[in-house]
């Protein structure tokens, strides 16, 4: 079976030292296997690229595809996934967070017949308190919203087989979402546990608000209840309010004319507006990922690489 893995890399010039010669005792353990190893520069600012080169200069297994600028990690996978040629694609992160050992043991789900073979945490070691409680959350909720489920911890870690990577290469949408199309695509799937591993060098490229835009941008990607919820909202509002009013005037009947609260109707205010808002807020995110769909501009440029099919 042929093996094409994916790495992308963003200013990872102390990791790949660590990185390349795991990839290439993985290779020597799987003989039976023929792999290469796709790098993708994704517009990294240091001396990732040249390490890249030299990389591809003494190891023909070895391919790299550098952009022209800094497009993202899922336009990374999406290249790397368009690039492959592979009977299998394997995507991992090139700071070892997640291990490339485990790669045997998907290849031994894909022989046992799965399509797909996917890592998922079991457990968020070393990750501050706020954080993992946010994960846990995003997982309970993009599972609410949405009709793709998530199990809880899942990543980008996986091995698939190209079927399965052809139907995900075919989804044109520009806003990508990879944990959720995975999900959409479906396959036979077999989950792999693991234990997050620590960073070998170099410092983390996300914090809490990056993955908090990212957990937004799941959502919004692959559900519409979020404008359904808000709708349910206003009409519950607007009921409360009715009631309310019609307390008032019966109150009013009853006791007569009182001067109401200011506290109450600032609250009210502030309330109703604070929802008015978000609601604005929530339809400008739909609106400007149509917005960026029909633009239909590429998902990535390539400046530089060894790959000959690219060259011009």
């Amino acid at each position: 079976m042929k093996i094409d893995l994916i790495i992308p890399c963003y200013n990872e010039e102390e990791a790949l030292p660590f990185l390349y010669p795991a990839l290439a005792a993985l290779a020597e353990k799987e003989k039976a296997h023929s792999m290469r190893f796709l790098f993708i520069d994704d517009g990294s600012r240091d001396n990732t690229l040249p390490i890249l080169k030299e990389l591809a200069l003494n190891d023909e297994r070895v391919q790299y595809y550098s952009f022209s600028r800094n497009f993202g990690k899922e336009a990374a996978m999406l290249c790397g996934m368009t690039m492959a040629t592979a009977d299998a694609v394997g995507i991992l992160d090139a700071d070892m967070q997640h291990p490339p050992a485990l790669i045997s043991e998907m290849i031994t789900a894909l022989e046992e017949g799965y399509d797909v073979a996917a890592a998922k945490r079991s457990a968020r070691q070393g990750q501050p308190g706020l954080y993992q409680w946010g994960a846990r959350m995003f997982y309970r909720l993009s599972n609410c919203m949405s009709d793709v489920q998530l199990p809880q911890g899942a990543q980008d870690f996986r091995l698939m087989r190209k079927k399965v990577v052809d139907a995900i290469v075919a989804m044109p949408e520009y806003h990508r979402f990879s944990k959720g199309i995975f999900a959409w695509v479906g396959f036979k799937t077999k989950w792999i546990e693991h234990h997050d591993a620590e960073r070998v060098a170099g410092t983390t490229k996300w914090n809490f608000f990056s993955s908090f835009h990212y957990a937004i941008e799941g959502i919004v990607s692959f559900s519409t209840k979020p404008l359904t919820a808000m709708v349910g909202l206003g009409a519950f509002i607007s009921l409360i309010g009715f009631l309310y009013a019609l307390f008032i005037v019966i109150e009013a009947v009853v006791k007569g004319v009182r001067t109401p609260g200011f506290p109450t109707l600032a609250s009210l205010i502030l309330i109703l507006s604070g929802i008015t808002i978000l609601s604005v807020g929530l339809a400008g995110l739909y609106i400007s990922k149509t917005y960026m769909e029909v633009k239909r501009r590429p998902h990535f440029i390539v400046s530089e690489t060894n790959d000959e099919r690219t060259l011009h």
